[in-house]
């Protein structure tokens, strides 16, 4: 790991120097972030900035081209190969990403199986957790997430926003040490975007780490103690909510964050 990000002993996620390309096409261009326990970071950009991407990059959902990740204080253990880095160890890659709870902006849920299901597959068929432990566990976090009255029910009788919070009783019962949300409420009708902002705003409160791609500026800014401005795969602006948002020198993020005054 280079020296430009200094170890903590509160760290969550550490990335330093992410390069990601696809064929000729370079989509992250040096991307460097710190998150440590308790932080709120929003990644904002416009379209085609990377922001997903990076996001995925973190646990792996895309592999990075060079470039360091650490979790949890722990290194990711890669190695090279034409295609670029690959994990040295895949039982390296399936306990770190049991520290970090995805949401994607499809919800992503198993449309044959009921809510509470849903919410119960990974800890019991990944996290060898008992049934009973996991039901009650599944249950403590629909509640959490307003759906307990919904847990016997099949995804396609919920609403999206119904949908994407039992996604994040999901993510949340595998109890992570991060919190990753993709766009959480891109796929949403406009009348239920607040649900679910709702939900992650009182994560926050609870003081959970989560590291949130999204467009919703003012959440952004409100729910947020870091943000970092994306443009064309470069950090282009990064630090607090104040500074990005009223005290920003780049005239990209000016503009790009202008719209919420």
């Amino acid at each position: 790991m280079n020296s430009d990000i200094h170890r903590s002993r509160n760290e969550a996620v550490v990335v330093n120097n992410l390069h990601k390309k696809f064929d000729d096409l370079e989509v992250l261009r040096g991307v460097s972030l710190q998150a440590n326990e308790g932080d709120v970071l929003s990644i904002i950009g416009s379209s085609g900035s990377g922001k997903s991407t990076f996001l995925r990059c973190i646990n792996l959902l895309e592999l990075p081209t060079s470039g360091d990740i650490r979790i949890a204080g722990e290194s990711i253990a890669f190695k090279q190969s034409k295609q670029g880095l690959i994990p040295e160890d895949s039982k390296q890659v399936q306990r770190l990403r049991t520290k970090l709870g995805m949401v994607f902006q499809s919800f992503n849920l198993w449309s044959h199986k009921t809510v509470i299901q849903n919410v119960m597959e990974v800890p019991v068929h990944v996290l060898k957790q008992s049934k009973q432990d996991a039901l009650e566990r599944a249950e403590h976090f629909l509640n959490r997430v307003g759906l307990w009255e919904k847990r016997d029910q099949y995804p396609a009788f919920l609403s999206g926003g119904q949908q994407q919070r039992a996604a994040i009783a999901r993510a949340l019962a595998i109890e992570p040490r991060v919190m990753l949300f993709d766009e959480p409420t891109s796929a949403l009708d406009p009348e239920l975007v607040g649900e679910v902002l709702k939900v992650i705003h009182d994560l926050a409160d609870e003081g959970r780490t989560m590291i949130l791609v999204t467009h919703e500026m003012k959440f952004a800014r409100d729910v947020s103690n870091q943000v970092i401005f994306l443009h064309h795969g470069k950090v282009e602006e990064s630090g607090t909510a104040q500074q990005v948002f009223y005290e920003t020198k780049s005239e990209r993020c000016k503009a790009f964050v202008s719209s919420i005054h």
